[in-house]
């Protein structure tokens, strides 16, 4: 009987540290210490600012809603289907439809230019995974690959072997800790209330998730194409802090 459990205590050792690196690359990916340039952009809120679209907390509140939302139902799709199918033929497909999908350049260069540090960042970070490495220089080489964002962090996320309700919720959390940061650098909210204003939307982006998750890049669409426009505006702006 001792001998019995303490096989099973050892299978559950070895359990354990067969998925201990898992956890901790996953909770690495999302760490705002990884440098991708994710705290260079606000999703447009600095436009919308300027735009006196936002002048209450209240009105930050929707418009973080508003983003969670045009995040789910558009950008979603594409990290759920590359987390799926984590290869080089999978990602260019997705890259080559979201660069066509998205409307605006300034949302189209956030997108890029996240996307492409996010690769460099994870091919120099996960080295036990060697394939993010060559599909970086093979792309680098092709010179028609855009590196979006989204299908990038689905690609990544597969390769690490998170599942895609994971890596689905991952991106939405990321989404809502970006657009809280950039809200607290722009002086809409204290760092206390950033802290409770995430904190009570994550209720929301979790209801979100559940509605979106797990559809067809087809299916991928806008449900708040004036948040786009706004964004588009951004580099009209005479002065700005944030990229986009």
């Amino acid at each position: 009987m001792e001998d019995d459990q303490v096989n099973v205590s050892h299978g559950k050792e070895k359990q354990a540290s067969v998925e201990l690196p898992l956890h901790w690359s996953e909770w690495q990916l999302l760490d705002s210490i990884l440098p991708t340039g994710g705290f260079a952009h606000s999703f447009g809120l600095e436009a919308a600012i300027q735009a006196r679209l936002i002048s209450s907390p209240d009105d930050l509140r929707t418009y973080v809603i508003h983003i969670l939302e045009n995040t789910g139902s558009l950008l979603l799709p594409f990290v759920c289907t590359a987390t799926m199918s984590p290869d080089l033929e999978t990602w260019h497909k997705l890259d080559r439809m979201l660069d066509a999908t998205l409307t605006n350049e300034v949302s189209r260069k956030a997108s890029t230019a996240q996307g492409s540090a996010l690769l460099r960042v994870a091919a120099s970070v996960f080295t036990e995974v060697p394939l993010l490495k060559k599909m970086r220089e093979i792309s680098l080489n092709f010179g028609d690959v855009a590196f979006h964002h989204a299908p990038l962090f689905g690609i990544i996320c597969g390769l690490l072997g998170l599942h895609r309700g994971t890596s689905q919720r991952a991106y939405m959390f990321i989404t809502l800790r970006d657009i809280i940061s950039a809200a607290t650098r722009l002086n809409l909210v204290g760092p206390l209330g950033a802290a409770v204003l995430q904190h009570q939307i994550a209720f929301v982006a979790e209801a979100m998730l559940k509605k979106w998750k797990d559809c067809a890049v087809e299916e991928a669409c806008q449900t708040s194409p004036l948040l786009d426009t706004v964004q588009g505006c951004h580099a009209y702006l005479f002065s700005r802090l944030f990229c986009s």
